[in-house]
């Protein structure tokens, strides 16, 4: 029986000093390397590194509903209320280079009117480097006061283009050569021709200005714009005037036109803005024009918007224009709008 315990002890011991060896080894695998996204904030906030480049991007967007209500004029729709939503998406990418950022953009637009009556458009798409920019942008001609009313633009405003434009802390000026495929026509004719337009404008205090040209080739005519806005008070006052040789693609609305508006900053979400608008020889919207503004009626234009922030990125905005030509007949429009940006 000693000998038994002996053994058995022996064997026990032998056991406990043998490494077990398992059938398949488990092998902890390395991690794989992980690079986070890193803020780029040499241009600004909401800029990240693209992983594996130097090239800093941005996205940004926002989604609207609105309910465009009364009349409408130049719109498809007959009904007096017509609600539409909208999302549209920017990307920006910027890189340092010996010539200062190279920046691009692209800007997708989803529009929608119901659920079969939809479009996706590009509405921009352009290079920038060096005060060149070449691509699909907007024209200075796009700017205008900050209401509604104002109507000192062009009928389109979005063109592929080639600009130059010198930039300082307050000021700038700019030349573009611009297509004008979609922009107005005589009767008879097609649009198919192109512009120069030029741009200056800058601050000085709580005065802001810019005046706005262009010579539209195959119409032989031409516009030139100036506005200019002032801190009075509790808002800003916003003046224009616009003055046209002839309808060409760069301004069509009447022969000549001044606006005025007085945006009102009630409280620090709130913003009220009256505007009246006065137009000489008044010819109205539409791409095919007559030869010349002789013979036309003038008109005029009175409206109210309304901009409140509901919170931070998220706005609500009203806004109900009257106009009353001489040789038609008056309107009322508006419309309801929610926007969240991000």
């Amino acid at each position: 029986m000693n000998i038994r315990m002996v053994l058995l002890a022996s064997a026990a011991a032998f056991a406990a000093s043998t490494p077990v060896l398992a059938a398949d080894a488990i092998v902890a695998a390395e991690p794989e390397p992980v690079e986070y996204v890193r803020v780029c904030d040499a241009y600004g906030t909401g800029y990240f590194y693209i992983p594996g480049t130097e090239t800093c991007l941005k996205i940004e967007g926002y989604i609207r509903f609105q309910v465009n209500v009364g009349d409408q004029p130049g719109g498809d729709n007959d009904s007096d209320w017509d609600a539409v939503t909208r999302g549209q998406v920017q990307f920006t990418a910027k890189s340092d280079t010996e010539y200062g950022p190279l920046t691009g953009v692209i800007v997708m637009q989803f529009n929608a009117d119901n659920a079969t009556d939809q479009d996706a458009i590009l509405d921009s798409a352009y290079l920038d480097v060096a005060g060149f920019r070449a691509g699909l942008f907007y024209s200075w001609w796009d700017d205008g006061l900050s209401g509604e009313t104002d109507d000192i633009g062009s009928v389109v405003t979005l063109h592929n283009s080639i600009r130059y434009q010198y930039e300082s802390g307050t000021f700038y000026a700019g030349l573009s050569v611009d297509e004008l495929e979609d922009g107005v026509y005589k009767l008879g004719e097609e649009a198919n021709n192109v512009g120069v337009a030029f741009g200056v404008g800058g601050t000085a205090g709580v005065f802001s200005y810019q005046i706005t040209g262009g010579y539209d080739v195959d119409n032989e005519d031409g516009a030139i714009r100036a506005m200019g806005t002032v801190d009075i008070g509790p808002g800003t006052l916003g003046l224009a005037g616009v003055y046209s040789t002839g309808p060409n693609s760069y301004y069509s609305s009447a022969e000549w036109a001044v606006a005025a508006e007085y945006a009102i900053k009630a409280t620090d979400k709130l913003k009220i803005t009256p505007a009246v608008q006065y137009y000489g020889n008044y010819f109205g919207g539409g791409t095919v024009v007559p030869d010349d503004f002789d013979g036309l009626g003038d008109a005029w234009k009175v409206g109210l918007t309304v901009d409140y922030q509901i919170v931070d990125n998220f706005y609500a905005k009203a806004s109900v224009q009257y106009l009353d030509p001489d040789d038609g007949d008056d309107s009322t429009s508006g419309y309801f709008r929610l926007q969240r940006s991000f």
